[in-house]
């Protein structure tokens, strides 16, 4: 973090940055009984669960929050797909490097039986399934999401391997109802679509922030309602704009945040046409 944000507000760090501490992140109650979920009953279990919804409304929130809990867990095996818009051998390499299995890419059947066995002795030794996440999962080929359907579970198909959770924008729930992926659609078990925000928790949200950065009253309570009624439901809207006002009150020398610097930064300029009628 700037080190004169740090001296001039007092703060651990940077409340409106996109690396925050995870045990900082705000979760709602609905987000944490999912989790809750997730961590004792898929992990377990195997199987499918999916988290979607439009951009700014929660889900990268929700997976880093959801990792961090799960990497507590002792001998639970957790991977997650970086490029998930990669073609069907690109995908079978990239499995193979996280989960430690050398794969030749010309021999799909023999990286399709390694990568099982390697989940099925994890199994055996510990009783959990591996957690796979993947990151903007609508981007995936149709192809590639069968393959992952076929790959994660033996027996046919009544012992799941893996617990892969897929995360996506509103495009994710339309594909897996396509007819050439019904078979996973199907197989979701757990699903927690994000949500635009009220007012309301928008302004929970933004408190929950400051105080876990150090310094609650940074900004006037009168700034706060309005960003909250200027963030349209959006989490990153409201993030970004009270970012932008941190920057400027910290080059400005600012003892705190408030309306007027809101007024002096977002504040819309007269167009020429606007003038011209002003003149007239």
């Amino acid at each position: 973090m700037n080190h004169q944000i740090q001296a001039l507000y007092g703060l651990k760090w940077n409340p409106f940055s996109q690396d925050i501490p995870t045990h900082a992140l705000f979760i709602p109650e609905r987000m944490a009984e999912f989790c809750w979920r997730i961590e004792n009953t898929l992990v377990l279990e195997g199987g499918f669960a999916m988290i979607h919804g439009d951009p700014g409304t929660g889900k990268s929130v929700l997976l880093r929050h959801l990792a961090g809990r799960l990497e507590r867990t002792p001998d639970l095996v957790i991977a997650t797909i970086s490029h998930p818009q990669s073609q069907l051998n690109d995908f079978y390499r990239e499995m193979g490097d996280v989960f430690g299995v050398p794969l030749t890419p010309n021999n799909r059947w023999g990286g399709f039986k390694a990568l099982r066995d390697r989940w099925l002795n994890h199994l055996e030794s510990c009783r959990q399934r591996p957690v796979l996440l993947i990151d903007e999962a609508q981007e995936m080929g149709s192809q590639t999401l069968s393959e992952l359907r076929l790959m994660s579970s033996a027996r046919f198909d009544s012992l799941p391997l893996l617990s892969i959770i897929l995360a996506g924008d509103a495009r994710l729930p339309e594909r897996l109802r396509r007819e050439e992926l019904l078979p996973l659609g199907s197989r979701i078990r757990y699903r927690y679509a994000t949500e635009y925000a009220s007012r309301e928790e928008l302004g929970v949200f933004l408190e929950h922030l400051l105080t876990e950065a150090g310094n609650a009253a940074l900004m006037t309570p009168h700034l706060r309602s309005t960003l909250c009624d200027h963030a349209a439901g959006n989490y990153r809207i409201l993030i970004s704009m009270a970012n932008d006002l941190l920057s400027v009150a910290t080059q400005r020398n600012l003892a705190q945040l408030d309306e007027k610097l809101y007024l002096e930064v977002f504040a819309q300029p007269n167009t020429p046409r606007q003038m011209k009628r002003g003149r007239s």
